[in-house]
């Protein structure tokens, strides 16, 4: 037996998983057998980790626990069927998006495939938005080289797409003073890491720059380079821009397999038919491993890692002015401890939880959730009280068992990129992993193709009026242009039926009544849509040319609507319908 292999052995002895079996796959782990709970499936997987393995497949099968289910549009004939690109990227979150845009600079067939009827429909809409500045990452690792890369290149890609990005920075304070006494250290390691700027904070210091921070603190460190953004408007910029420089996206369309010749993928199946692929970029996030299997390349395991948020009224945000953490020093943990930042919107965000599930598409909350949220960050801002809470909400982190990004290409499918295993801070690495991502898709196609830039690239996206950003002088000429920018729909918001309009109609259409809200807001103010959401009907239903029944919320099925209570005037005999 290998060093390695006995090494692994032994320590799922020792955690008493008897009957889990590890075997060496080329130059991965896999471990199988059965474990009695989720936590002993989790333990043995990190068991199996950093002992030098390429990956760990966790194929341990839980006694009485459901497998993960996926969800997966119905089949809708053969739209895409015999469609050729040059590259396909598989999953519509924040990676996938920013990989098509950074493709379309060059004179390429580029397509993004995406399962869910929008983009940012999963983890990269579900979670805080926080640009980290990396001083958390591991040293050596990826999270750290694309995390420090990525928070750099934020700057001008907010510029060039038109999103809201705020460099606030963030206070990490201490809870004990004696843990000032580590302060150099850390200096030292966030300059070794490349963190740019960092100062230490004594108390009173804190207190001058947060006044409203918790009087827990004692003292703190003050990174400028954190930001914030809003994640979905993110992703829907970089699909956006992807599709203005001739990118196609294509909805509702889940990959279901490839098609093998000689060990390369020439054809992807999907819902839709089977497009032919010339390179393939697999961003499949909490799925991401299962697109790997299609190709036989299946070398690490995802396992969903749920945390949840809760949503500050606005009317709280000016009550802080960046991020503010409290980390427990001395507990071991997956993730950085969340806590409470603000967001361009003017809302502050607490959280997230970090609850190893094994469901992956478990976006379910529960009052004993926010009740941690509660106890764990609240206080971190003196004036903020439950009664501020508008909402909450939950996504689920896609985490390899070696707690690192996997950005390469494929070792052994001559044709597949990875970009697999993207958690915190991936929003924050986005920007730099799209642009490695890409780069790797293209020397694969220069291997069987000339590959020339495209001449008609323009990094600019086109922006629609935003009434909230405007002048009243402004406002007034953009109302005489078009009328139905002085017809406020959202009022918690400041929403404007003409914003609506352009969003419905925009390169990557919003047909839902989420993804109106992920483009414009609408329906995310203090009502939570209870104000605005029979005018959004009635507009996307116009706009559309379907009938209100039609309209979904996000995914097939989730229509509001069931039919008409009443038939119009003159037609029928106006009784109410069943």
């Amino acid at each position: 037996m290998a060093k390695r292999l006995k090494l692994v052995a032994e320590e799922l002895a020792r955690l008493g998983l008897t009957a889990v079996y590890p075997r060496e796959w080329r130059r991965s782990i896999v471990l199988e057998g059965e474990a009695d709970s989720w936590q002993q499936y989790i333990d043995a997987g990190y068991a199996a980790a950093g002992k030098g393995y390429k990956g760990v497949v966790n194929d341990v099968r839980v006694r009485g626990l459901e497998a993960p289910r996926e969800y997966l549009p119905p089949v809708q004939g053969g739209a895409l069927e015999g469609i050729s690109y040059d590259a396909v990227i598989i999953g519509g979150g924040v990676i996938g998006c920013a990989v098509a845009r950074e493709l379309s600079r060059w004179d390429l067939r580029v397509a993004l495939l995406e399962k869910e009827d929008d983009v940012a429909k999963q983890t990269s809409s579900r979670n805080n938005g926080m640009i980290h500045p990396g001083l958390a990452a591991p040293t050596g690792s990826k999270k750290l080289i694309y995390n420090i890369r990525g928070n750099r290149m934020y700057t001008q890609a907010a510029a060039e797409l038109g999103f809201d990005f705020d460099r606030c920075g963030s206070v990490v304070m201490l809870e004990k003073s004696l843990y000032q006494l580590a302060l150099p250290i850390v200096r030292v390691k966030a300059l070794q890491k490349g963190v740019d700027g960092l100062d230490i904070l004594s108390r009173r210091q804190v207190a001058q720059r947060e006044p409203n921070a918790t009087s827990l603190q004692h003292g703190g460190i003050s990174l400028p380079s954190t930001g914030v953004v809003a994640p979905y408007k993110v992703v829907v910029a970089y699909a956006e821009n992807a599709v203005e420089n001739g990118a196609a996206v294509h909805l509702n369309t889940a990959v279901l397999g490839f098609e093998m010749e000689q060990g390369r993928i020439v054809g992807v199946r999907t819902n839709q038919g089977l497009i032919h692929a010339g390179a393939v970029i697999n961003a499949a996030g909490v799925w991401a491993d299962k697109i790997a299997g299609y190709a036989d390349d299946r070398f690490f395991t995802i396992h969903g890692r749920k945390g949840t948020i809760a949503i500050i009224d606005k009317a709280l945000g000016p009550t802080q002015k960046g991020v503010l953490a409290l980390p427990r020093l001395g507990v071991k943990t997956h993730t950085k401890g969340g806590g409470l930042n603000p967001t361009g919107e003017g809302n502050l965000l607490m959280g997230p939880t970090a609850i190893e599930v094994p469901q992956r598409e478990d976006w379910s909350t529960t009052a004993e959730e926010l009740e941690f949220i509660i106890s764990r960050h609240l206080g971190l801002n003196r004036q903020l009280r439950p009664r501020d809470i508008i909402t909450y909400f939950a996504g689920v982190r896609a985490c390899t068992f070696d707690e690192d990004f996997i950005i390469e290409p494929s070792e052994h499918v001559p044709n597949l990129v990875h970009a697999a295993g993207i958690q915190s801070p991936g929003l924050a690495s986005a920007p730099a992993i799209a642009q490695d991502v890409a780069a790797m898709a293209v020397e694969i196609l220069k291997t069987t193709r000339e590959v020339k830039p495209n001449p008609a690239f323009n990094p600019k996206r086109r922006l629609a009026p935003e009434l909230a950003k405007l002048s009243l002088e402004e406002r007034g000429e953009a109302i005489k242009k078009n009328p139905a920018y002085g017809q406020i729909v959202c009022r918690c918001e400041t929403i404007s039926a003409g914003e609506i309009i352009d969003a419905i109609h925009s390169p990557v259409p919003a047909a839902s009544l989420d993804a109106v809200k992920r483009r414009v807001r609408a329906g995310m103010g203090r009502c939570q849509g209870g104000f605005c959401t029979p005018a959004l009907l009635e507009i996307l239903a116009r706009e559309t040319g379907k009938a209100p029944s039609e309209i979904t919320k996000g995914r097939p099925g989730s229509q509001l609507l069931v039919g008409e209570t009443k038939t119009p005037q003159g037609e029928g005999s106006g009784h109410e319908r069943s």
